[in-house]
């Protein structure tokens, strides 16, 4: 099946980006499918990059602000690829995705401003979540919220949960309070 593009070196020149259809809530899967059929059938060379946008957004909930990080187009994901018929195929047939949007022949192909705006804004939430990091002892002043100006130190780290607790002294003792990373700044 692939002995045709093996003979022809594939440049990453050629590659194209195209958008296509999964299923919602299964973008991961599809791309796991889509890699596994690819190597399946050799034609692993014949793609690039497969990008499953997302987006930071901030809710207050019961006077909290939350972030979250949410899919930017549910229900798709963005494949960097040669297109022929034998790619083309490959991309439709696979589990979890129903084929590639547009209508005609030829999907229509993401210029490529669309998709560094894309990749910049996910990397953007990559190194907002990693820059913060906040270790047991470290002394911070409190920047939002109730408790704000007061100084403390960290005793307790929720990374996944981007919280951490402090004990905070007043009236002469130290109590532990729950803030967000967005609420505090560390002292110098």
């Amino acid at each position: 099946m692939s002995k045709t593009i093996e003979k022809k070196k594939i440049l990453k020149d050629h590659f194209d980006w195209f958008i296509v259809h999964a299923y919602s809530g299964m973008e991961n899967k599809a791309k796991e499918n889509l890699l596994k059929r690819a190597k399946q059938y050799d034609l692993l060379g014949c793609f690039g990059e497969i990008l499953i946008p997302v987006e930071s957004v901030s809710r207050f909930k019961l006077g909290e602000k939350r972030e979250y990080i949410r899919k930017c187009f549910p229900g798709y994901i963005i494949v960097q690829m040669y297109l022929n018929s034998q790619t083309e195929h490959l991309v439709k047939n696979t589990p979890k995705i129903t084929g590639f949007v547009g209508s005609g022949k030829i999907p229509p192909k993401l210029r490529l401003k669309e998709i560094t705006r894309l990749k910049k804004q996910g990397e953007d939430i990559i190194h907002r979540r990693l820059e913060i990091k906040y270790f047991i002892g470290d002394r911070i002043k409190v920047i939002e919220g109730a408790f704000l100006g007061f100084d403390g130190s960290i005793s307790e780290v929720k990374p996944e949960k981007r919280k951490i607790r402090v004990l905070v002294p007043i009236f002469g003792r130290h109590t532990p309070v729950e803030l967000d990373y967005n609420q505090i700044e560390p002292l110098n």
